[in-house]
């Protein structure tokens, strides 16, 4: 019987609109994967890719999407168990993170917490390019390929049987705030009992709200914007009170009402998740003098903005920045959203659009207008019912 070609969207460039592509259905050899994808959630770096904000090459053509969650629908035979020894087969459900460390490098070897700067990473939904076959290396698809042999740094992670493949598309994003909060344990910048700001109320704004209460925040503050549907769905993941920037919209005036909800005299510890230049001044004066700031939301090259770093010397600040996430910080983060599954309203982050040329268009478009929190791109219902 003979297999259905595979649908994929490719990219031309930034600013492009999505193609769709018709491939062949994929030998699978040995240490190989072909994984059905039943969510794909389009992140801040999809977006900022196609704005032209990335700093480094990109091979255009190419699929976005990395935060992926499928199941396997064939294998090989040596394809027996995912990068924690949890066993495979088909019908598994797994997720498959975008930066993957190839072991081996100057970093992984003698800085294995910094793994995450790996100078030889496998990167799915950004450095394979659409030319290279089977042409199934990014979430933007009804497929994905993996293949140990190919891509020897490839890793896969196996999702509890009953987990919804779309908390299992979150887990990557999630997994980024877990790490970015154990950076500030680490340093002695974060307790339980702490007040925690968050910049930023999109999907890692959402998502770092969860996880400070989950890594013990006594309270959690969100800031930033539009009330609908991002601060109404703060408050829902339990932020005891947000500040809308479209309503207070001087820098001062944010300050004041930030520290006028946290009292005394200031909170222990922000983060920011917002991806805005702007971010960084005005939320080391939300932090009590020996606060810790967290950076986390400049992943891509938003630009400069001019501070003082007097204020961080005057208020003795710890200032942390944290990117990504290594491969063991990957299950914290599938086994907090299947632990609090039931705690938080996951599934409401997500607005759901097929696998079609102006389902893309649109779910794209769509997060970039900030019309939703987390567009998510279903290419198979059935699988996510």
């Amino acid at each position: 019987m003979q297999k259905p070609e595979i649908r994929v969207a490719t990219f031309a460039g930034p600013g492009a609109a999505p193609e769709i592509r018709t491939v062949p259905w994929p030998a699978v050899p040995r240490r190989a994967a072909l994984i059905k994808i039943g969510a794909c959630g389009v992140c801040g770096t999809d977006q900022h890719i196609l704005k032209g904000h990335w700093p480094k090459p990109l091979p255009w053509p190419f699929t976005l999407g990395h935060e992926i969650g499928g199941v396997i629908v064939e294998k090989g035979d040596d394809f027996t168990a995912d990068f924690m020894d949890k066993p495979l087969a088909v019908g598994s459900k797994v997720m498959i993170p975008p930066l993957m460390p190839c072991g081996h490098c100057y970093y992984c070897v003698h800085y294995p917490e910094q793994a995450n700067k790996c100078l030889t990473p496998v990167y799915y939904g950004r450095y394979l390019g659409f030319d290279k076959a089977p042409h199934l290396w990014g979430g933007f698809a009804e497929y994905v390929y993996v293949d140990l042999d190919m891509l020897p740094g490839t890793k896969v992670y196996k999702l509890p049987d009953d987990m919804n493949l779309r908390l299992g598309a979150l887990a990557e994003p999630l997994t980024s705030c877990i790490r970015a909060f154990n950076r500030a344990v680490k340093a002695g910048g974060f307790r339980w009992g702490d007040t925690v700001v968050i910049q930023g109320s999109g999907p890692i704004g959402i998502l770092a709200v969860a996880a400070a209460q989950e890594m013990g925040a006594g309270r959690v503050v969100c800031v930033g914007a539009p009330e609908e549907p991002r601060l109404a769905l703060a408050r829902r993941f339990g932020a005891e009170a947000t500040v809308d920037i479209s309503a207070v919209t001087t820098p001062e005036a944010r300050i004041a009402r930030v520290r006028e909800i946290v009292g005394g005299f200031g909170a222990d510890l922000v983060m920011d998740c917002s991806g805005h230049p702007s971010a960084g001044p005005e939320g080391i004066e939300f932090l009590r003098d020996g606060g810790t700031y967290v950076e986390m939301g400049q992943f891509t090259d938003a630009g400069s903005i001019e501070t003082s770093w007097h204020r961080i010397c005057a208020k003795d600040l710890t200032v942390l920045g944290s990117w990504a996430f290594t491969g063991n910080d990957l299950p914290l983060g599938v086994d907090m959203l299947y632990r609090a599954r039931a705690k938080y309203p996951w599934l409401e982050m997500q607005t759901l659009y097929p696998f079609t040329r102006d389902g893309v268009s649109a779910a794209v478009a769509d997060a970039m207008a900030m019309r939703t929190v987390k567009s998510t791109i279903v290419p198979f219902p059935d699988l996510v019912a």
